[in-house]
């Protein structure tokens, strides 16, 4: 399976599932109210299904930083950038791409949990990825564990900061290798 073909896939596996929802109209027609102090009501039945603004939205991300823990002649700078989705109720899915630590183009497309109200703090976050991550090929295909032409299973943790509604920063880190530090903003 082609690169193009496997984010394809794992994209269209991670996206929620949508239901259908049953709306029963009476045979009555709604009576008629001309008080203009009455609060106006709505067309759609009491269990219509929600609106698009469901609390869900998107994320752009950006590193314009990396740290690796062992310095080495070999690494050059880290780029990422990202779209992530995240869900009201705390999962994210979602996918980046970065030129790694060697200068390859890299990719990984992941799902995890955005966990907040864990401390104190109510704009500290906590964020764990669990993905596909491409892109270390030869001669540095050892340099991820479990590589397979280039393709790896890849995890992430990170704490971040709530700054604002929209934007917030993370420090990821990656494995034993280093941190990457991240900003972003939400499309809400």
């Amino acid at each position: 399976m082609n690169p193009k073909s496997l984010v394809l896939v794992l994209t269209l596996s991670a996206l929620p599932t949508c239901a259908l929802a049953q709306v029963t109209q009476t045979d009555k027609p709604a009576p008629v109210t001309t008080d203009v102090s009455a609060p106006a009501t709505s067309d759609k039945p009491a269990d219509a299904p929600a609106k698009a603004d469901s609390g869900d939205y998107w994320r752009l991300m950006a590193s314009p930083y990396t740290v690796h823990r062992n310095s080495s002649p070999e690494h050059e700078p880290i780029y990422m950038v990202g779209l992530e989705r995240q869900r009201s109720d705390g999962w994210v899915w979602g996918g980046v791409y970065f030129s790694n630590s060697f200068g390859q183009p890299s990719a990984y497309v992941y799902l995890g949990e955005k966990v907040m109200n864990f401390s104190r703090w109510d704009k500290l976050f906590f964020q764990w990825t669990a993905g596909i991550l491409y892109g270390y090929k030869e001669p540095y295909e050892d340099k991820v564990p479990f590589n397979v032409n280039g393709f790896s299973p890849g995890a992430t943790v990170s704490l971040g900061w709530q700054f604002t509604r929209t934007f917030s920063a993370q420090a990821i880190l990656l494995g034993a290798a280093g941190m990457m530090f991240q900003v972003a903003i939400d499309l809400r």
